[in-house]
């Protein structure tokens, strides 16, 4: 694609990398004047633009890259765009002409306006924009080999740590928003970012980037006894779309871990990390560029209207292959109701801790303290502490002296509230609570089987774990809880991803199907048959 670069004005230099749907100049004469020439093709060999396409809406011509010239509307009047599997190979252009093999630290530069919500007056066009721009993008991913997978996602990484004075000040605005309309000390917690957080973002991303690529793998493989050759391979899901709340990482570690695995990813955040998100988005999106990677491959749905979940939830015409959720149980619940399509589901994380009589009494207390106070807001956090009543002589007193001292509020049966007045009294209802706070519930129990039955009850099959020397009370409570991560003598905030070894992970899925546990890599990813013969017939 031959494109006039001519000199750079001082405007055109400093116009951020935004789609031009959410670009505060998107109705500019001027500018889609620009667009207007920047799209005319001048080669005889490709199909020629018309002067009557008129980029005033998503200006993804390049960055929609659809293989095998199949038209897709990106624009308000429905104008197609066509191009090849080719010109993905070719050096990225963007819409004002400037080679996107630019540094991303100076891209990044250009992210100095704080991110807003654009006017989307058509929620449900513009969804569907995204969903056939995601199921676009997928093709041409499924043709991208690990080594520019992996060079596009470190792009990510450089331009995330480029942007981190844009991230924070947005990031800024979304805390002291929340912090105005109340929120708890835990929901700002895990709102809040610093630049040790963006850095461990980064971080995160550059591991993702160096993870083994699934796509492609042969999971198993056997010959029959007519000769053919039968592989079971790695494939990606296709397109997915991901629902989350507060937490704004979610939007670099899900992008990262849905393009490792081959997969381009519709992100949805919550509402309160509007601002954090759109600024860590805009810097994915330079860094794909940067790499010649479709922007399209990562997109951020650019409205808070919670219409747009409920079109997603639909699967936009069949672009979106599996939704999933990250939140609560608000969230999952509305998720697993309304969805029209499989989902990874991700439930609260009402996460046990298991003390048995033959506990060492100071590894007891460390991974008691660390299980609940490391951080009280992630789903990995203890909500309940169970006590073997056999311990209750030794250890009750001084776990339940060690949390209250740290800060946290113990509810507990009678016989926790005797060990110390400042207890209070639980209800049956904080046996099956996610606190997400610095809130405990305490109760004794008769030994490892009646903790197991607790469990059972009341637990969410997230994550729990048991302390205790005695192999075979811990065995017994690994085989016999159903939860997705069950752990012996270690804290249930090893509950993630990246500690698992996954780089990432979007989620816990709690639920049997296709993923259980951390979603890594691997599980973006399903399978298919490849078959091999030599002129077989069936008989």
């Amino acid at each position: 694609m031959r494109v006039p670069t001519g000199n750079r004005t001082e405007a055109e230099t400093a116009w951020p990398l935004y789609n031009c749907s959410t670009h505060p100049m998107r109705n500019s004469n001027a500018i889609n004047a620009r667009c207007d020439q920047t799209l005319k093709r001048n080669s005889s060999d490709e199909t020629q633009y018309s002067d009557n396409v008129k980029r005033s809406a998503s200006i993804l011509p390049v960055r929609s890259l659809v293989p095998d010239l199949v038209p897709i509307p990106v624009c308000e009047n429905k104008s197609p765009v066509l191009t090849t599997v080719s010109q993905a190979r070719r050096p990225v252009l963007d819409v004002l002409g400037r080679h996107l093999d630019q540094k991303v630290a100076e891209m990044n530069v250009l992210l100095k306006k704080p991110i807003e919500e654009p006017k989307v007056e058509d929620v449900a066009a513009t969804m569907r924009t995204i969903g056939a721009n995601a199921r676009a993008a997928a093709r041409i991913l499924a043709t991208i080999g690990p080594n520019e997978k992996e060079r596009a996602i470190k792009a990510m990484a450089r331009a995330v740590r480029a942007a981190t004075s844009a991230i924070l000040a947005a990031n800024d605005k979304d805390v002291a928003e929340a912090e105005e309309a109340g929120a708890t000390a835990a929901f700002v917690d895990r709102l809040k970012l610093d630049e040790k957080r963006i850095a461990a973002m980064a971080d995160g991303i550059d591991a993702i980037a160096a993870l083994t690529d699934p796509v492609g793998a042969v999971m198993s493989a056997w010959d029959r006894p007519n000769g053919m050759r039968i592989e079971r391979v790695r494939v990606p899901l296709g397109v997915i779309g991901i629902i989350y709340e507060s937490r704004p990482n979610v939007t670099a570690d899900a992008g990262a871990l849905g393009l490792k695995a081959g997969n381009a990813v519709i992100l949805r955040g919550g509402s309160d990390s509007f601002r954090s998100s759109g600024a860590i988005h805009a810097a994915i999106a330079a860094g794909l560029s940067s790499a010649g990677v479709p922007e399209t491959a990562i997109q951020l749905v650019p409205t808070r209207d919670r219409d747009a979940v409920g079109l997603m939830l639909t699967g936009l015409d069949g672009a979106i292959d599996v939704i999933v959720p990250r939140g609560g149980k608000g969230l999952v619940a509305r998720v697993q109701t309304e969805a029209r399509l499989p989902v990874f589901a991700h439930l609260d994380g009402n996460c046990h801790v298991y003390v048995d009589k033959a506990a060492d009494p100071a590894m007891a207390q460390s991974i008691v303290l660390n299980s609940k106070m490391r951080r009280t807001g992630v789903c990995g956090a203890a909500e309940t502490l169970l006590i073997d009543r056999g311990a209750a002589p030794t250890l009750l007193v001084p776990l339940v002296r060690m949390l209250i001292e740290a800060g946290c509020e113990v509810r507990g049966d009678r016989t926790t509230q005797a060990a110390d007045p400042r207890v209070k009294r639980a209800t049956d209802e904080d046996w099956s609570t996610e606190y997400l706070d610095a809130i405990i519930a305490v109760k004794l129990v008769d030994g490892v089987d009646e903790a197991i039955a607790h469990v059972e009850r009341y637990g969410s099959h997230h994550t729990d774990a048991i302390v205790t020397a005695d192999r075979v009370a811990a065995e017994k409570f690994l085989g016999r809880v159903d939860s997705a991560i069950v752990l012996h003598n270690a804290s249930t905030q090893f509950a993630d991803g990246g500690e698992f070894g996954f780089g990432a992970e979007i989620g816990i899925a709690t639920g049997r199907l296709h993923a259980r546990g951390p979603v890594g890599v691997e599980q973006l990813t399903t399978f298919k048959y490849r078959v091999r013969g030599a002129g077989q017939t069936r008989p």
